[in-house]
C-alpha cells in the first residue's frame, strides 16, 4: 500500500454541516485513523478560516467572527488524527507557487460521485457516506478488504446508535 497525501473537507465530510458550529459525528473518526495508520497523510481542505470582521454581502453568509478554522484542527486534535497540513501541501512551496492545495485523492461532500447518506434526524443537508465509501478506498489500494471489513461493522454498529 502506497501512503498518499489526501485533501479532506470537513464541514458535511468529517461530520454534519452545522457551520458555524461543529456538527454531530457521522462515523469518519474510525475510518481516518485506520487511513492514517496506513500512513496516508490528511491535508486539511475547507472553507472554515478564523475570521475576525467577516464582511461578506451575501445574504446566505453568516458575518460572524470565529476561530473556526483553529475549532476544526482542534476536532482532528481531540480524536488523536494528526494532519500533515492545514489548507496546504507543506512540501509543494519547493515546487510551485499555486495557491490550490495538491494532494493525490480528495473527498469532499461536493465532489461529484461521492456517496452521500440523508439522515434528517441528524442533519437538514446530506454528508459524506462514509460506509458507502468504503469500497472505493479499498479499491484505489488505500485500505485492504480486511479493514474495510472492519470498518463496515464499525461504521454499522455506530448508524444502529444514532437511530436508537
Amino acid at each position: 500500500m502506497k501512503p498518499i497525501e489526501m485533501l479532506l473537507d470537513f464541514d458535511a465530510t468529517c461530520c454534519t454541516h452545522d457551520f458555524p458550529h461543529i456538527g454531530k459525528s457521522i462515523g469518519a473518526e474510525q475510518v481516518l485513523k485506520v487511513l492514517v495508520e496506513n500512513g496516508h497523510k490528511i491535508i486539511l481542505f475547507t472553507m472554515r478560516s478564523d475570521v475576525t470582521n467577516p464582511q461578506a454581502t451575501d445574504p446566505t453568509i453568516k458575518n460572524i467572527p470565529g476561530n473556526y478554522l483553529s475549532e476544526a484542527v482542534a476536532w482532528f486534535e481531540e480524536r488523536n488524527i494528526p494532519l500533515y497540513g492545514i489548507q496546504t501541501n507543506p512540501t509543494q512551496h519547493t515546487w510551485t507557487s499555486s495557491p490550490k492545495a495538491y494532494g493525490q485523492k480528495c473527498i469532499d461532500d461536493i465532489n461529484i460521485g461521492i456517496p452521500l447518506k440523508y439522515e434528517p434526524s441528524l442533519s437538514d443537508r446530506p454528508f459524506v457516506d462514509w460506509e458507502a465509501l468504503l469500497p472505493l478506498l479499498e479499491e484505489c489500494g488505500m485500505i485492504t478488504a480486511e479493514q474495510a471489513e472492519i470498518l463496515a461493522d464499525e461504521l454499522n454498529e455506530f448508524w444502529n446508535e444514532q437511530r436508537s
